[in-house]
């Protein structure tokens, strides 16, 4: 085992981009353990390197910022203001390559497309059994197609939408015979699902929030691969939240309220070995939201 006096890996060490709610942090961590880059942050669920080196970060639940390297901030939007008098908070949005910034907004039930000035170029409402604005949505992403694929936690579940707002898909994360139990770390259960990305093989990759499981599921809705809570030895999964299959096949696990005994960014072979694992629980805590690898630092 690699250690440092911030950080702690098993494997290759790795560069990464991680944020904590309970620490409020967000930096980027060299292989080495030591933070490249950091900014303060309130609550946060989401948040994006960019191509031209800003990041795209929220401050709270409704303000969604691109600060530069030197966190300058250079571009918001304002949930809040815009729904004004309305119950509101953001928990996705994404940085297209047009210029325009997705938002998933949550309690008014919609996504919007925005532009530099905070224009709303589109919007589509959301189908959600009640809106709730915090849980009616997790991460949100806008594919290749044009679709919207949104991971709905209080429904759970991931459903593809058209820009119309015509669902043309859905999965409704499975409770597996078990029972709810509330809380947030590993006695707790649920179906309450963090994120969904589309495979190249036309698959769906879920993490499956405190269901403590990642999940691949086909278009048809098969479950062809599923990760549970104590199937890593010497790991506990507690709640799931990004997961991203890597180019070698290889599957990343954000695993956030598990408590200090338990790593909060894992890489598992296809047959479920664990190739590394990443743990800080000094700049970072028990709320590691967004967790991404990253390449060498160029």
């Amino acid at each position: 085992m690699a250690s440092t006096a911030l950080s702690e890996q098993t494997g290759i060490a790795r560069r990464v981009f991680v944020a904590d709610s309970d620490t409020k942090v967000l930096a980027i961590v060299g292989a080495d353990g030591k933070p490249e880059w950091e900014v303060k942050v309130g609550a946060i669920h989401d948040a994006h390197l960019l191509s031209n080196g800003n990041v795209l970060l929220q401050q709270g639940w409704t303000k969604v910022q691109e600060i530069t390297p030197k966190n300058e901030v250079v571009w918001e939007y304002d949930a809040g203001k815009t729904n004004a008098g309305k119950k509101v908070e953001v928990h996705a949005f994404q940085r297209l390559d047009s210029g325009l910034t997705v938002i998933a907004e949550s309690g008014p039930s919609r996504i919007i497309e925005v532009d530099k000035d905070g224009t709303v170029k589109h919007e589509m409402k959301l189908k959600v059994a009640k809106s709730n604005a915090h849980s009616d949505t997790r991460l949100v992403r806008k594919l290749a197609s044009g679709n919207y694929l949104v991971a709905h936690e209080k429904d759970g579940f991931v459903r593809e939408y058209e820009p119309t707002g015509k669902v043309v898909w859905e999965f409704e994360v499975p409770m597996f015979g078990k029972e709810k139990k509330g809380g947030h770390g590993p006695e707790a259960f649920g179906n309450s699902v963090f994120s969904a990305t589309r495979l190249e093989n036309g698959n769906t990759l879920i993490g499956a929030g405190n269901g403590h499981s990642i999940l691949e599921v086909t278009p048809a809705k098969e479950i062809i691969w599923k990760i549970e809570q104590n199937d890593l030895p010497g790991i506990t999964l507690a709640w799931v939240t990004r997961v991203a299959r890597l180019p070698n096949g290889n599957t990343i696990i954000g695993n956030c309220h598990g408590g200090p005994n338990n790593p909060q960014i894992i890489e598992v072979t296809p047959d479920k070995k664990v190739v590394w694992t990443w743990k800080d629980f000094t700049k970072f805590g028990n709320s590691t939201t967004v967790v991404e690898v990253l390449g060498d630092k160029k």
